[in-house]
C-alpha cells in the first residue's frame, strides 16, 4: 500500500488542492486532523461546508481516511465534551471518519477521534479494544495528537502530546500511528517527523506555509517512509533498527536514486494542472 499522510491543513485551500492533485499517486490518503482553522476570519459553518465538499471530491479519486483534531470541534456530546459533529454527520459520504475502520490488503486501519475529556478518552480506549479483535497482519492508527514524550510532540520548548497514546501503544503494539498536531516538531532541534516506540512507527509530517503541505509517503511494500518539506526531504527504512533516536536512521532523499513519492517533478511545489475548487 502506498499511503499519503498530511495533517493540520487548517483551511489552507491551496494545500487541499495539492492533495487532490497528487491523490492518484497513492492507494490511500490520510488527513490526520485539523482540517478547519478556529482563528480564520471565515466562519466555522462556512469552513465545514467547503471542506466537506473537498473531502467528497477527494474520496472520488482515492481511498480517504479523515480524523478530527482540536480545531475541528463544533458540538458537544451527551457528556458535554466537545466533538467534531460535522465529521460524524459526514459518515456515509464515502470517506472514513472518526470511529470507523477499514481492512486494506493485510492491514486494518482505525480512525480515532480527538478526545476532549474522560468520556472521549474512554471511548477511544473502547474503540481500540474493539478493533484489536479484528487485527490483521498490520494495524494502523490515525490519531491526531502524537505521543508524549516523543520528538514528534516537541514544540522547541516543551512536549505537548498525548500520554494516554503511549499507554495504548505499549498495550496493543500497532505497526504505524499517523499523527499531526505539533506543527513545529520536524523543524526544531530535538524534534522529528518519525519516531519508534517498542515496535511501533509513529509519524508527524508537521506544517508549512505555501501551496504544498509537508507530507509523508509511506510504502508498506518497500517498508520505506519519505518526508517532504521546504526544509528538505528525508527517508527512513522501516525495517531498520528499532533503537531510538530514530533520527539517526534517516537519510536525505536523493532525487537521482530515490523514487519521487508523488511521481511528478513538482515535489516541492504545486502540481502543474490544478483542478477547479468546489463551489
Amino acid at each position: 500500500m502506498k499511503l499519503l499522510l498530511v495533517s493540520d491543513l487548517h483551511y489552507t485551500l491551496k494545500q487541499f488542492d495539492w492533495v487532490h492533485n497528487v491523490a492518484d499517486c497513492f492507494d490511500t490518503v490520510v488527513i490526520a486532523g485539523d482540517h478547519l482553522d478556529i482563528s480564520s476570519a471565515v466562519g466555522m459553518d462556512v469552513q465545514i461546508v467547503v471542506i466537506t465538499k473537498y473531502l467528497r471530491r477527494l474520496q472520488a479519486k482515492v481511498r480517504l481516511l479523515v480524523s478530527s483534531g482540536n480545531h475541528d470541534l463544533n458540538g458537544r456530546d451527551a457528556s458535554g465534551e466537545r466533538v467534531a459533529r460535522w465529521l460524524a454527520d459526514a459518515r456515509g459520504l464515502g470517506f472514513l471518519v472518526d470511529g470507523e475502520r477499514i481492512e486494506v490488503d493485510d492491514a486494518l486501519i482505525t480512525v480515532c477521534p480527538w478526545w476532549d475529556g474522560p468520556r472521549g478518552r474512554d471511548g477511544v480506549g473502547e474503540l481500540l479494544a474493539r478493533d484489536a479483535a479484528h487485527r490483521k497482519a498490520r494495524w494502523i492508527w490515525v490519531y491526531h495528537a502524537p505521543p508524549e514524550p516523543s520528538p514528534l510532540s516537541w514544540t522547541g520548548t516543551k512536549h505537548y502530546g498525548d500520554t494516554d497514546l503511549v499507554g495504548w501503544i505499549h498495550q496493543y503494539h500497532p505497526d504505524f500511528v499517523l499523527t499531526g498536531h505539533i506543527h513545529q516538531a520536524p523543524f526544531r532541534s530535538g524534534g522529528a517527523w518519525v519516531d519508534r516506540i517498542d515496535t511501533t512507527w509513529i509519524f508527524n509530517a508537521g506544517r508549512q506555509i505555501g501551496a504544498c503541505p509537508t507530507f509523508i509517503a509511506v510504502d508498506t511494500a518497500a517498508m520505506r517512509a519519505t518526508w517532504c518539506s521546504l526544509a528538505g526531504n528525508e527517508i527512513v527504512e522501516l525495517d531498520g533498527s528499532p533503537s531510538r533516536p530514530v533520527t539517526e536512521l534517516t537519510r536525505p532523499w536523493d532525487p537521482d536514486s530515490d523514487p519521487n513519492p508523488v511521481q511528478t517533478p513538482h515535489l516541492d511545489g504545486e502540481p502543474a494542472s490544478p483542478t477547479p475548487r468546489p463551489q
